[in-house]
């Protein structure tokens, strides 16, 4: 039961929620908090936040706080890798990262979540790297005081499968590197292609363990492959040779190594000739001559999913279309915008 009083006569009440102060560019927060009470220094200042009258709360059995409410809904959303902060306030939970690592988001579930009445989650896309203590995702009862039914049905679909939301590590993979193309094995140009895959191998917490260069040769090709599994890579990444001239043989070569399953092309641009292949369990990424050029590419999709341990089929290749298109801006500002953010 809610009971509505004058502000003038609530001298001596409890506050039923958080009430919120904004200040255009300067604070947005709880100028006072549930449970405090109102004293005669108070009155002046809730009016100017346009208080004129407060509740007072009585719930029955059968409802719940907002904040309460919210708390439960906080841990029933967070997965492995992901915890509540705390206390809510102003009746909301923010839920953060216990680790670096991958987003994972289960969408369905989390759309099934915001159905159910009077509740609400918002996330951050799903793979996107995060930091420990980065707020991944929010939630909250939208009612000062609701049913608790809706509540038990919402923390129910969250709970499915672990939790909604998760944060899966990145491993740091033994990383082997193949650049291949005559004119650079012969000497004819420098090669590029090393520095920029070392580089974005470092900055996801991997390391390169050694860098190849082979002929437009398959045997020679699959034979450098070979020489790296003898090494103990466990993924392997190689440029070059994956468009349609006759001298690209990459796939060939990868297919020659062991390859059993190879998919060739995505739904991504920059990078529609890039290719995801496997021996056994160990992951090989073709990457095209685009990623000479642009600074972010199908790669930097995909590299960290890999890192997390998903199996990137073509069905993952072909998602990634919604949001695939790079806008080419003059300064690149990925992850800060809608690239790869629609699968």
């Amino acid at each position: 039961m809610i009971k509505k009083i004058k502000v003038q006569d609530a001298v001596g009440t409890k506050l039923a929620h958080d009430v919120t102060e904004i200040r255009p560019g300067e604070f947005k927060g709880p100028a006072f908090r549930r449970d405090h009470i109102v004293c005669d220094g108070d009155i002046c200042h809730l009016q100017r936040l346009g208080k004129d009258h407060l509740y007072v709360l009585d719930p029955e059995q059968d409802e719940i706080h907002e904040n309460d409410a919210a708390l439960i809904l906080g841990e029933a959303l967070a997965g492995d890798g992901v915890k509540c902060e705390g206390a809510p306030k102003e009746g909301k939970v923010r839920l953060l990262a216990e680790r670096d690592g991958l987003l994972i988001v289960d969408t369905a579930a989390l759309a099934a979540f915001n159905m159910v009445e009077e509740v609400m989650c918002a996330s951050l896309h799903k793979h996107t790297l995060v930091k420990a203590g980065e707020m991944v995702a929010a939630t909250r009862a939208i009612p000062l005081v609701m049913k608790r039914v809706p509540i038990d049905r919402a923390a129910a679909i969250a709970k499915q499968n672990g939790g909604t939301l998760s944060v899966k590590p990145l491993r740091k993979a033994k990383v082997g590197l193949i650049i291949t193309g005559n004119e650079v094995y012969h000497g004819r140009i420098k090669d590029r292609f090393g520095p920029i895959l070392t580089e974005k191998v470092r900055v996801l917490g991997s390391e390169v363990m050694g860098i190849d260069f082979a002929a437009d040769d398959p045997e020679v090709i699959g034979k450098a492959v070979r020489a790296h599994l003898s090494k103990g890579c466990d993924l392997l990444l190689l440029s070059g040779g994956m468009s349609v001239d006759p001298d690209d043989v990459t796939r060939h070569g990868i297919r020659l190594a062991g390859a059993t399953e190879v998919h060739y092309g995505s739904a991504v641009l920059p990078g529609a000739m890039f290719l995801v292949a496997y021996i056994g369990d160990l992951p090989l990424l073709g990457v095209p001559a685009c990623a000479l050029y642009h600074k972010t590419t199908i790669l930097d999709l995909v590299l960290p999913r890999i890192l997390a341990g998903e199996h990137v089929t073509r069905a993952e290749l072909a998602f990634l279309g919604h949001g695939g298109l790079c806008r080419d801006c003059e300064e690149c500002t990925y992850p800060h915008c809608p690239f790869g953010k629609g699968a």
